[in-house]
């Protein structure tokens, strides 16, 4: 069995953070105020969170590996690398299909080449080409993968097309459970990653999210068979990113649980203490990379499980 959890990590550091208006309409969490912002505001601001939150980690153990944006091409989602890319036991890597054409941007072959030098790379797997079809399937941030169970869950979205993700499943022998999920405003949520978090013995979702309660059933079915401890979140703490957990090792073996501080005021005391049990909590200010990228700690994230040489 696959471990669920790695301490080497992927991290982009910003150059040229800023509202994406490419991405906006189908992402709610971005907020339409943070448009006025300048350039030089947000980006300051989001290189001081991005450095605190890899200090943090590093401190705590985790191996972090940064890697600089570059000025050009402009990609203002940068710091967010776990959609174009995922790593994998098998020395397996893959690249998606992005929506945004300014997100397409963001891949990079350097940083493939640099891994190879410490990590095993046995194949690179391209989903790129079902752009051409206007499909979708935005890495781990479509998908929360159960890495021991080898079950990626999927909410259906303009960003997470269902082709895509079966021929992503057949290449890489995964089961898939797929469904829909909607914000207070029954829109379609754009990415997995902000409903639910997967670790070793537990799982937060928000299945209050999940309208069709068929599939609520399903998915919570799904995490309770596979061993999970599944802790519920509402639609209020979803909107604070409280989805947008990661389960994380330090160096030493240690579970680490990262979240941005505002999905952890968010939480109530009981959860707390269950995901505690589970877990040091290790949360980060990311105010303005959530309001003006609208994602969070999670998505800031690219877990590297690939055989080390």
């Amino acid at each position: 069995m696959q471990a669920q959890t790695t301490s080497n990590i992927l991290m982009i550091r910003p150059v040229n953070f800023a509202f994406n208006e490419q991405t906006a309409e189908s992402n709610a969490f971005q907020d339409t105020k943070a448009k006025s912002l300048t350039n030089n505001i947000t980006q300051e601001e989001a290189l001081q969170e991005f450095d605190a939150m890899v200090s943090q980690l590093r401190a705590a153990g985790v191996n972090v590996m940064v890697y600089d944006d570059t000025l050009e091409p402009h990609t203002p989602d940068s710091i967010f690398p776990n959609n174009w890319i995922s790593f994998h036991h098998s020395g397996k890597v893959c690249l998606y299909p992005m929506q945004a054409e300014n997100r397409r941007l963001e891949r990079r072959s350097d940083i493939i080449d640099d891994l190879r030098t410490r990590f095993h790379v046995e194949v690179v797997l391209d989903f790129t080409h079902f752009e051409k079809e206007n499909k979708f399937l935005e890495g781990t941030g479509s998908m929360v993968l159960d890495r021991m169970h080898r079950t990626s869950y999927a909410c259906l979205s303009p960003r997470t097309n269902a082709k895509v993700l079966d021929a992503w499943a057949k290449e890489m022998n995964y089961k898939l459970v797929k469904f829909t999920s909607v914000d207070g405003q029954n829109k379609d949520i754009y990415h997995t990653n902000v409903i639910m978090c997967i670790g070793d013995d537990f799982a937060v979702i928000c299945l209050e999210s999940i309208p069709d309660l068929d599939e609520r059933l399903m998915v919570k079915d799904s995490l309770t068979k596979s061993g999970k401890n599944v802790i519920e979140i509402s639609l209020e703490q979803m909107n604070q990113f409280a989805g947008n957990m990661l389960l994380v090792k330090s160096l030493k073996g240690n579970n680490l649980l990262v979240m941005s501080t505002s999905a952890y005021h968010s939480l109530n005391r009981s959860q707390i203490l269950e995901l505690e049990e589970y877990a040091v909590i290790q949360h980060f200010n990311l105010s303005m990379i959530e309001t003006c990228g609208g994602g969070s700690a999670r998505c800031m994230i690219a877990e590297v499980h690939l055989p080390k040489k």
